[in-house]
């Protein structure tokens, strides 16, 4: 074997270890130790897309729900377009079942949930939470003309709630209400229940979120009866997905924004007769926070 040969060989070999060696150099942690950060694109692949993909459960109303062409529509859906215009997006609308919107969210199929969406301590371990927007209580509402006006009237009764809902968990929060009823059943949608009480005698009461009851009642006033008592108070907020930091900033920010031109205001009036979105979480006291996980 010639000289220049054998110098060809030895120097393709120190070639392929340098580039083995510099293989693995791009493997190893930091030097400090630690994993490196992967960059957070949760609001660059929106804006890439030119689309915001919101999750919603389209029998919600006022928040999101369709209207009689089958549009869905709402307070939240008119707010949610504001933001997505102050993000340079459009704004896709996209029912979904409410039972797995954590999963919808973190698969990518959606890219929030915003839909009357109470933060909780639990929910805020599955998902990335705005600062709150709303405040909101639920409630226990019976049909016109029924004997039933107290919650200790319901001794024995039959009570209905959105599966997977703040009503559920208000239910479950308050035991020993909970445990005075014959049974707490659970429906895939708040319009079902109310509808299985109004025109029957299979439920005997529904507990809803105040927003929603409030807003059916002023369509129908004859029709239900509102108990004074509320059964847990609760605050809203926009659900992104887990580490999509940048997104969930965004959204805020956009969202501040909107409330200091006015334009918050202006939807809220329109859907509520008054502005109920709240933007000043100084207010919120250690132990509401605590209750959200915040």
């Amino acid at each position: 074997m010639s000289k220049k040969r054998n110098l060809l060989l030895f120097l393709a070999l120190i070639l392929a270890l340098g580039m083995m060696l510099a293989g693995c150099a791009k493997s190893e942690p930091a030097d400090n130790g630690e994993t490196p950060v992967v960059e957070d694109q949760s609001l660059t692949a929106i804006q890439d897309k030119g689309v915001l993909v919101l999750g919603c459960d389209d029998a919600f109303p006022p928040m999101g729900f369709r209207d009689p062409s089958g549009t869905i529509v709402g307070f939240d859906i008119d707010l949610a377009t504001k933001v997505a215009e102050k993000l340079g997006v459009k704004l896709e609308v996209k029912a979904i079942n409410w039972d797995t919107k954590e999963m919808e969210l973190n698969s990518g199929n959606i890219d929030v949930i915003w839909n009357g969406f109470t933060i909780t301590a639990e929910r805020n371990e599955k998902v990335e939470f705005t600062k709150p927007y709303l405040n909101n209580e639920i409630m226990l509402v019976v049909k016109a003309g029924s004997p039933i006006k107290t919650k200790a009237d319901l001794n024995g009764k039959l009570v209905g709630y959105q599966t997977d809902s703040s009503a559920e968990i208000a239910l479950n929060a308050d035991q020993n209400f909970f445990t005075s009823l014959k049974e707490a059943r659970g429906y895939d949608n708040y319009q079902n229940a109310l509808l299985d009480m109004t025109s029957s005698d299979r439920i005997d009461a529904v507990a809803v979120d105040k927003i929603l009851i409030e807003y059916l009642a002023a369509q129908e006033p004859d029709k239900f009866f509102i108990m004074e008592e509320a059964l847990g108070k609760e605050y809203m907020g926009i659900g992104c997905a887990q580490g999509a930091v940048a997104l969930r900033e965004a959204i805020d920010n956009a969202l501040d924004e909107l409330f200091a031109d006015g334009t918050v205001e202006e939807v809220s009036k329109e859907w509520f007769g008054n502005n109920i979105v709240i933007r000043d979480v100084d207010k919120l006291t250690t132990e509401q926070l605590k209750e959200m996980g915040l």
